[in-house]
């Protein structure tokens, strides 16, 4: 491993008294080698780790990571960046809340401030169903022995003095839900922070580099794969590539079951601190957060009215998230937005991701992901055994591709959406 220019209070102090001149480059972009051990593609949060992981856990360092962009110019600098693991089903519950776990340990590891800030996550329930839903998923998470629990009306208001007043709600407040180590991280740093570390133990990171096609051996098995750049050879290749998921298994000779929907969100202008939670309201679909920045982050549901894999926004689907927050927060009503954006996502049938072996010998997938920045770090621990082992991690073994064969389907309340 090459050891990394140590980041640290003294460091900084050196570097200002030299003009800042003194700084290594993050991650190195060397030329790209004809062959290595694992080719993952996709160099965003979930690849890198991959990559990352496979080095430092099992060492493994001949390792591509092939970014058809820039690295997090994908949907890991497309997100509303929250971090929780309030799941329903037990397997979810533990796999999710293992990310948080390594989350808040990261900045330490990584050597790389991801500005992980832990400030709770709390629900706000307008109907009985919700609160009912609610306290379902609260046993569940309890027996696990993860942090949640339940709140009174008067607790959320509490925690949220900012709330439109009790008169003024269409739907009155019954109570809500809260998740103390959820919270936020800086979604740059995240990928910056793998990147680097994956880069010290060698791992080539590409971007700028399209791939044209996966190449098998006649026993049907990975053999290699062609880019912009030419042929690159190898055993195993792993996708991480968000929405391109689909397109790079049909290269490898697979197809998917997933459906891409887009995803859109918007920050508002800079205001002073009013809140310091992670908001989140399923009845009017709507979820909110208040950046280190000074903005809103504001996000809602999917697009689910057609298949899409384009970026940008809908008016439809902002006008509905817009009337959600202004009838919790009419405050609000005079902001100005200052940036939308929008990402393509990919959802499996039971809302449930897929890490996991395919029928193609040597080809990966980690795909499916519905509000996958949160599930980085577990992601790419789980893939990188994966692939290494050639047989599922434990905590991910729920979410093989084959349980699509039986129908054994790992269903989350609140991350499906419609398939047509």
């Amino acid at each position: 491993m090459k050891p990394n220019q140590r980041y640290s209070l003294a460091a900084l102090a050196q570097g200002a008294l030299r003009n800042h001149q003194n700084w290594d480059r993050a991650w190195q972009s060397p030329p790209l080698k004809p062959q290595y051990d694992v080719v993952i593609i996709g160099g965003g949060g979930h690849g890198l780790a991959t990559a990352y992981y496979l080095a430092k856990n099992h060492g493994i360092r001949k390792i591509a990571v092939l970014e058809k962009n820039w690295i997090g110019g994908g949907n890991s600098g497309r997100n509303t960046a929250i971090i929780r693991s309030n799941y329903l089903r037990q397997d979810s519950i533990r796999f999710f809340d293992k990310s948080v776990q390594l989350y808040e340990t990261l900045s330490r590891e990584l050597n790389y401030n991801i500005m992980f800030s832990q400030r709770s996550e709390v629900d706000i329930l307008l109907t009985n169903t919700s609160m009912r839903n609610m306290r379902r998923r609260c046993f569940n998470m309890n027996l696990q022995g993860v942090d949640f629990k339940m709140l009174s009306a008067d607790e959320v208001r509490q925690r949220i003095p900012v709330l439109a007043p009790m008169k003024e709600c269409r739907l009155p407040i019954l109570g809500g839900s809260v998740q103390s180590r959820a919270g936020i991280a800086r979604h740059d740093a995240i990928v910056w922070g793998y990147a680097r570390a994956a880069s010290a133990y060698g791992v080539d990171i590409i971007q700028n580099v399209v791939i044209t096609g996966i190449r098998r051996a006649e026993n049907g098995e990975i053999s290699g794969l062609n880019t912009d750049r030419g042929l690159i050879k190898t055993n195993k290749i792993a996708t991480a590539a968000g929405g391109e998921n689909s397109s790079v298994a049909e290269m490898a000779g697979i197809r998917l079951p997933l459906q891409t929907f887009n995803l859109q969100a918007f920050v508002s202008e800079p205001i002073k601190p009013v809140l310091d939670v992670v908001v989140n309201c399923p009845d009017l679909q709507v979820y909110l957060s208040h950046s280190d920045k000074g903005e809103l982050v504001v996000g809602g549901i999917t697009d689910a009215q057609q298949i899409s894999f384009r970026r940008g926004g809908k008016l439809a689907v902002l006008d509905s998230t817009v009337a959600g927050l202004l009838e919790l927060f009419p405050t609000f009503r005079r902001l100005k937005l200052m940036r939308q954006w929008g990402g393509a996502l990919e959802f499996a049938r039971d809302g449930s991701p897929i890490i996991s072996l395919t029928p193609i010998k040597g080809f990966y997938v980690s795909a499916g992901w519905w509000g996958g920045f949160k599930a980085i770090p577990a992601g790419g621990l789980t893939l990188a055994h994966t692939i290494a082992k050639d047989e599922p991690h434990p905590l991910s073994a729920c979410y093989r591709l084959n349980r699509f064969d039986t129908m054994n389907f790992l269903m989350e309340s609140g991350t499906t959406v419609p398939i047509h």
